[in-house]
């Protein structure tokens, strides 16, 4: 079997600095042990979390959070599939909400045509509204994409200009990739960079410029190996990073620091948070 289709990383990596650039800490997966979960990311170098909230309940346990975990910053968006939420109460709610110097990106926005909840006419729309509240706000914009890649570039293309973000959890091809950079957007490599499955990522995560790469956990979901099947949490980005770094040839350190200042400078923020 092909090295490249059997990743090597299985246990601890040394201790580094870095920020999980998107998890859904304010989920009831972590209701239960919430600060026990935010411990172990500090104890394993976890600096920063982008925590997101995905409709309006959740924007407001994300709010509620970040202020009293200094660790902790907001993502406030509309998911695509959520889209069928969006009118002009839940518009200006969100607006006064990324008001708050807590949040530091617009989302996750972005297409989702699997499985087709909102419809892909109504998703495009609401994409396009956020596209243009992150350009009023100047705040970065993160993107959800699944099953939809060439749209999501086409979007942007029509729709983007003057904006910056993040395609979370990178899951299209190289080519998609490098549009996307070309475009002023980063790439988030999450879980399935350590997939055997995950090739295709891997691929991305070499090819694209590092200065616009930034690692996440996307937990509670997509969990790493040796973690599959079970909860995610922000402390398993270290298998990230020590999946990344082997895939490009570099020292897990040094893939650390260059995706934790990317992520302080596309954010806004301090690597500390």
């Amino acid at each position: 079997m092909d090295a490249a289709c059997r990743p090597r990383y299985t246990g601890a990596v040394p201790h580094l600095h870095l920020v999980d650039s998107h998890c859904h800490l304010n989920a009831p997966q972590f209701d239960a042990d919430r600060p026990a979960v935010i411990e172990r990311a500090g104890a394993t170098g976890v600096r920063l979390m982008l925590d997101v909230g995905t409709e309006p309940i959740e924007w407001e346990r994300s709010l509620a959070l970040a202020q009293t975990e200094p660790s902790v910053r907001c993502v406030l968006g509309l998911h695509p599939n959520s889209t069928d939420l969006w009118g002009p109460g839940v518009s200006d709610h969100l607006t006064r909400l990324l008001a708050s110097p807590l949040v530091a990106a617009v989302g996750e926005t972005g297409l989702d045509y699997y499985p087709l909840g909102a419809s892909p006419e109504q998703q495009r729309a609401v994409f396009v509204e956020h596209l243009a509240l992150a350009r009023r706000l100047t705040l970065p914009v993160v993107i959800h994409a699944r099953e939809a890649y060439d749209d999501i570039l086409t979007v942007l293309t029509e729709h983007g200009q003057e904006t910056t973000g993040l395609l979370h959890s990178f899951a299209g091809t190289v080519e998609h990739a490098l549009r996307a950079v070309a475009l002023g957007y980063s790439i988030g490599i999450s879980g399935p960079v350590t997939y055997r499955s995950g090739a295709n990522v891997r691929e991305a995560a070499t090819a694209a410029p590092l200065d616009r790469l930034l690692i996440e956990t996307d937990s509670p979901y997509l969990p790493p190996q040796p973690h599959r099947g079970k909860r995610n949490e922000p402390a398993h980005v270290a298998l990230i990073a020590a999946a990344v770094a082997e895939a490009r040839g570099m020292a897990v350190e040094d893939l650390a620091r260059a995706t934790s200042e990317n992520a302080a400078r596309l954010f806004g923020l301090s690597p500390s948070g």
